[in-house]
């Protein structure tokens, strides 16, 4: 049996507030759980004290005979200084979104052609350049 310390959802449609539980991990997210570690209300400002609330004492009895914490409750412990902060890294989050791209201006616009390339409906893309040896061969 697999004990996992997790957020159990309480709280009525668009206002969440989380217990915090140790509970197995094949029980349902709000079902079943052992023992209550605390609250946790994301409707209260950060800086205020009763946003979270755990028995840290309980924790640590849980972290020390092997539970497991979600990716939530490690964050929480990691700003309470219980766990150790681990390196987290998401190169896809450093990319910059699509209003902050800047179009280029040098390039035209792909409905545009370019000045130097003549189109194939071009008459002046049929005939050869001085400059192509072919060209030369046939004039002599």
């Amino acid at each position: 049996m697999s004990i996992k310390i997790r957020l159990a959802r309480a709280g009525s449609k668009k206002r969440p507030f989380y217990r915090v539980v140790a509970a197995d991990s094949r029980m349902p997210r709000d079902g079943r759980f052992i023992e209550k570690l605390g609250t946790y209300n994301p409707l209260l400002n950060k800086d205020d004290s009763n946003r979270v609330k755990l028995d840290l004492e309980r924790i640590k009895v849980w972290l020390s005979k092997g539970a497991q914490t979600t990716d939530r409750i490690s964050r929480l412990l990691e700003n309470l200084e219980v766990l150790p902060k681990k390196i987290r890294n998401n190169p896809i989050k450093a990319k910059p979104k699509k209003e902050a791209e800047e179009p280029k201006a040098e390039e035209p616009t792909p409905e545009e052609p370019k000045a130097e390339e003549p189109t194939p409906e071009d008459p002046k893309a049929e005939k050869p350049t001085p400059e192509d040896p072919k060209a030369e061969e046939s004039k002599q």
